[in-house]
């Protein structure tokens, strides 16, 4: 039997053409080739930048995040030789700012109340803090710290502290042309602080810290910069701020009453060259030098050469003395006389002198004939032998080293002047040093604005009966009859010498501008204090140095020998006193 079969098998619908992927492993190895070759390179400069570029890195990094700060060491305290603080350095901070760091400025109520605290500008403070370039800037300088205080309560970011130190002046003008002044960078800038200025100083340390990108210490680091600060050394000074005190009071009681230009008062310790008291007038406040003038700030005792006038003439007493040319018996014709075309004459005609009387009268024509005894060579090695023309070295800046010129030039006429004062130059403080040949038994002391624990040696000028014979001499001057009464000091014999001399203007010398002075030493026999006064151009009230700086030197010198407990040597004058009505 046939079965009929009707199975049809269906057909699957005609599926469509695709292409092949056009992805080939050849591209596949191209491509991560290419990945390879760039992390290769990547790897390479990552290696090259740490090698080769690891300083620059490091450096650059430090820059944003590492900081060094500065230590700054607390500069010496001056004191006097009794322990009285002259200059001291007081805490005080710096507020600065990192501009780089602050995302924004503080607010205008916030810049107005730091403006007022710290006496800055607004203006001034937007400015700085708009620098966002500068990881850095200071905004003030030296902030008390209870001002340091109100500020940081502000709470501005971005602001921050830098502690430093600031240097007072306790006395003020007292001590300035002395101690001189820093600048805001605690450098010495004149006077002792400049000259001293690596002493007192000492050495400034470091401090490595981290910080963030405010600006603010997060972390202090170990690294070699790390130093502690090495403080300066303190300094003792010579003088005395009670007889400083004295000087400087009568110094400008003299210039108002004398309407003088300026002035200048020294005082010495006669046996050891030591600066008991340094004034100069017109002063300034050393906590504010800006505030003055150069010439105000100028230490004239110091550093201003003057012609001395007939303070110089007990210097050729004594050499004719010491040389054995005459002796204290000896009497000299003062009447005027020529030498080539110009005439030495005396302010009077005192007839015939002996030798003391020519140191109490102030005669020119005495000390001119005593000098021409010599050759200008002996006289010129006498004169630089006693300081003059050359440098004190006393370690203060500036110190003038006066002039006396090479003995090859001079003439007759100038040997005569040098021997009453005109012709030759030299500071205030190197005439006060000269008359340590006679306070100091014919030795020549150095002057030393330090404290000194031993006597200094001195140099030999002239035999000590020599030395003791011109202070007996010189007592004559303050007595009655001499040119220098007016610094007679009551319960003391009081060794002196005044000088008045015109001053060189132009050229010439003139008439109506003169240098008034006055130096002594006390008591007579045993000198214990040498006091040397100058008055620059007095206007009022008289010129001659015996009436405008005898009464300066005499206060002075009494205020200075009760100072130092000096007894009377010889009775005081009785006083009276009047009853009230």
């Amino acid at each position: 039997m046939l079965i009929k079969n009707d199975y049809k098998p269906q057909m699957l619908p005609k599926q469509p053409k695709h292409n092949k992927p056009v992805t080939t492993n050849g591209r596949i190895v191209l491509v991560l080739a290419g990945l390879s070759v760039a992390f290769m390179a990547l790897v390479g400069r990552g290696v090259y930048l740490q090698t080769e570029q690891q300083a620059f890195l490091k450096k650059e990094g430090d820059q944003r995040f590492v900081r060094t700060l500065p230590l700054t060491a607390t500069r010496g305290t001056i004191t006097d030789r009794n322990g009285a603080a002259l200059a001291i350095s007081a805490p005080a901070d710096s507020l600065y700012a990192v501009p780089s760091g602050m995302d924004e400025l503080p607010t205008p109520q916030q810049l107005a109340q730091l403006s007022a605290l710290i006496d800055v500008p607004v203006e001034t403070l937007t400015e700085r803090l708009s620098r966002k370039n500068k990881d850095f800037v200071y905004l003030k300088r030296q902030l008390p710290p209870e001002i340091s205080q109100q500020v940081a309560a502000l709470n501005i970011k971005g602001l921050a502290f830098q502690h430093e130190s600031k240097r007072h002046y306790p006395m003020g003008n007292l001590f300035a042309h002395v101690i001189g002044f820093t600048n805001i960078d605690g450098k010495g800038q004149e006077g002792l602080e400049l000259a001293r200025e690596s002493s007192l100083h000492g050495q400034d340390g470091a401090k490595v810290v981290l910080r963030d990108n405010k600006g603010n210490i997060v972390d202090g680091l170990d690294s070699p910069r790390n130093k502690a600060p090495e403080d300066g050394q303190n300094m003792v000074l010579s003088l005395d701020q009670r007889i400083q005190s004295i000087a400087y009071e009568e110094l400008n009681k003299a210039l108002v009453y004398h309407q003088a230009k300026a002035g200048s008062a020294v005082v010495l310790n006669a046996k050891t060259g030591e600066i008991l008291a340094l004034v100069n007038a017109p002063s300034y406040d050393p906590n504010n030098p800006g505030g003055a003038d150069s010439d105000s700030r100028r230490n004239r005792a110091v550093t201003d050469m003057i012609e001395p006038g007939s303070a110089m003439k007990p210097f050729p007493v004594a050499k004719a003395l010491d040389a054995g040319k005459i002796n204290a018996n000896s009497w000299f014709n003062t009447n005027p006389y020529q030498i080539g075309g110009a005439t030495v004459r005396d302010t009077h005609n005192y007839g015939s002198l002996d030798v003391r009387g020519i140191l109490q009268k102030s005669s020119n024509v005495g000390t001119s004939r005593l000098s021409a005894m010599f050759k200008p060579e002996e006289m010129y090695d006498y004169y630089k032998a006693v300081g003059f023309g050359r440098r004190l070295h006393s370690g203060f800046p500036g110190e003038s080293a006066g002039l006396v010129r090479d003995w090859k030039t001079w003439r007759p006429i100038e040997q005569a002047t040098m021997s009453f004062g005109y012709g030759l130059q030299m500071s205030l403080l190197q005439l006060a040093r000269g008359y340590t040949i006679f306070t100091n038994d014919g030795e020549l002391l150095p002057v030393s604005f330090l404290k000194q624990d031993l006597p200094p040696q001195g140099q030999p000028i002239l035999k000590p009966q020599t030395a003791k014979t011109i202070r007996h001499m010189m007592v004559a001057v303050t007595e009655k009859g001499g040119t220098g009464t007016a610094g007679a000091v009551d319960g003391f014999d009081v060794a002196a010498k005044t000088g008045t001399a015109r001053k060189l203007v132009n050229g010439q010398y003139a008439e109506n501008k003169h240098m008034a002075t006055f130096i002594g030493f006390a008591p007579a026999d045993e000198p214990r204090v040498i006091v040397a006064v100058n008055v620059d151009e007095p206007s009022a009230n008289g010129y001659y140095g015996g009436t405008v700086a005898g009464p300066v030197f005499k206060n002075i010198m009494a205020g200075s020998l009760n100072v130092l407990g000096v007894m009377p040597t010889k009775p005081l004058k009785a006083t009276t006193a009047t009853a009230a009505p």
